[in-house]
């Protein structure tokens, strides 16, 4: 038997398909289905209920996957062991962030840790929907949460929390007037961050606990945070953004805070990773390298 085949197996079922694992793997399905059929010519067992829709396990085929993906992990121990003993770290890290943490967060860490490690690869993958960790084989997950999150399999870290602000511009601000409570902005044209509500509010709270909900006009509302920030600088309304996001602005005075005794939310920033048996160095480099510099980066 080809050990290959085995790997092959799991890859299918780890990401629910032939199609799926054969772009991971970047093979054709046809050789994929080939040698997971001979896998299973010689084993003299159907692991795989096939159907137009769906690939499932079989009872027998769970069980080899379970033993399958051991074998595998444990393989990836005994190369572990030995990148050690030599002091070489090599290897694919894959990161899942969302953009406005790739372009605001990641920007010079990534950049940093890739030149401290020549021989790890980063695979980032930027985007504001949810992608499975197990399915998209993530080593990593960068997740910014308000609630906690929901328990799963997943191993969860708990970095930081990262205030958000109101921001404005100096000649924006200038013309609101005096603004010492929440109150004075109902109305206030608002530029937002993903879609906006059929009753748009900003979500306030001051550093006593209090909170107060100001309605607002939406006058734009987008997904990319660089955009809004160039709307803001414009002066076309106010914005609520992560302080982190708008620094360079808020230092170079083209950006100020509106209302800076009060946030519109500090959401918990996790990491998010799926295992740590067989974990890879570079791996767990890279854990180390967000540890260490995320916290600073997102503070503001």
């Amino acid at each position: 038997m080809d050990l290959n085949d085995a790997f092959y197996f799991v890859q299918v079922v780890e990401k629910g398909g032939f199609s799926a694992a054969a772009r991971f793997l970047n093979i054709p399905k046809s050789r994929l289905s080939r040698r997971v059929r001979m896998l299973e010519d010689d084993l003299g067992v159907r692991l795989l209920q096939r159907t137009s829709r769906i690939v499932t396990t079989t009872e027998i085929g769970e069980e080899y996957y379970r033993h399958a993906r051991e074998a595998l992990v444990r393989f990836e121990t005994a190369e572990t062991a030995v990148r050690r003993r030599t002091n070489t770290i090599g290897g694919t890290v894959t990161v899942s962030c969302s953009v406005g943490m790739a372009q605001f967060g990641l920007d010079q860490i990534l950049p940093q840790f890739l030149q401290d490690n020549p021989g790890v690869t980063v695979v980032q993958r930027a985007s504001n929907q949810m992608e499975d960790l197990i399915k998209g084989g993530i080593d990593v997950a960068i997740r910014g949460h308000m609630e906690t999150l929901p328990d799963s399999s997943l191993i969860q870290v708990r970095l930081t929390r990262v205030e958000w602000h109101l921001f404005g511009s100096p000649e924006y601000v200038d013309a609101l007037g005096r603004v010492d409570e929440p109150a004075a902005l109902a109305d206030q044209t608002a530029l937002v961050l993903g879609r906006p509500r059929e009753t748009h509010q900003w979500l306030l709270t001051d550093e006593r606990g209090q909170t107060a909900s100001v309605p607002c006009n939406v006058r734009f509302a987008s997904d990319d945070m660089s955009t809004l920030k160039n709307a803001a600088e414009m002066s076309l309304g106010l914005v609520a953004l992560p302080s982190y996001v708008c620094r360079s602005e808020f230092e170079a005075g083209t950006l100020v805070r509106v209302l800076p005794n009060w946030t519109a939310g500090r959401p918990q920033i996790s990491l998010l990773i799926p295992t740590r048996r067989g974990m890879l160095p570079a791996v767990e480099a890279f854990l180390d390298c967000l540890k260490l510099d995320l916290p600073a980066v997102l503070a503001l």
